[in-house]
């Protein structure tokens, strides 16, 4: 079971950052390629995406790691563990960031081009979801290294 719940977590991570990382290039390039005829579709493509792979990842890799640490007795006092659980809150938060705003700013964006506003006000809608984007990237890649470091946090006991 242990081997299980460490290779799921494992597999989410991977599509978790693998998904953050290209939809934040995506983003890049489609937020400065807001005038051409495929800015819609791509769009639209970042937004499945982020519901079919970003969600499933994250869903994944969160219930996993707290299935291990429910399983795995040694877990329960480790540091390294809770610090992980922590950074899982950042990056709970990160995904869900990720996967409701960036079809309604997908829409906005849509609408500002149609309303005559141009591709500026265009890119800076979706300059938010690209700082997201690295942000979730950045805390999936210190909590892969908390995994594989495991380090020795000290350890406080309480006074009787």
């Amino acid at each position: 079971m242990r081997r299980l719940l460490k290779f799921l977590h494992t597999v989410g991570a991977a599509g978790l950052m693998g998904s953050a990382a290209g939809l934040a290039i995506f983003l890049i390039v489609t937020a400065q390629s807001t005038g051409d005829a495929g800015y819609v579709p791509d769009v639209h493509a970042m937004s499945k995406v982020a519901a079919w792979v970003v969600g499933p990842s994250m869903a994944l890799t969160i219930i996993s790691g707290l299935l291990a640490m429910a399983a795995t007795p040694t877990f329960h006092d480790a540091g390294w563990v809770w610090a992980k659980a922590a950074t899982g809150i950042l990056i709970l938060e990160g995904s869900l960031h990720v996967l409701g705003p960036l079809q309604e700013e997908a829409k906005r964006a849509s609408g500002a081009l149609a309303g005559g506003e141009g591709a500026a006000s265009a890119t800076l809608l979706f300059q938010a979801e690209i700082n997201t984007l690295w942000l979730l990237l950045a805390v999936s890649i210190a909590n892969t290294a908390l995994g594989v470091w495991r380090p020795r946090f000290p350890s406080y006991r309480v006074r009787d």
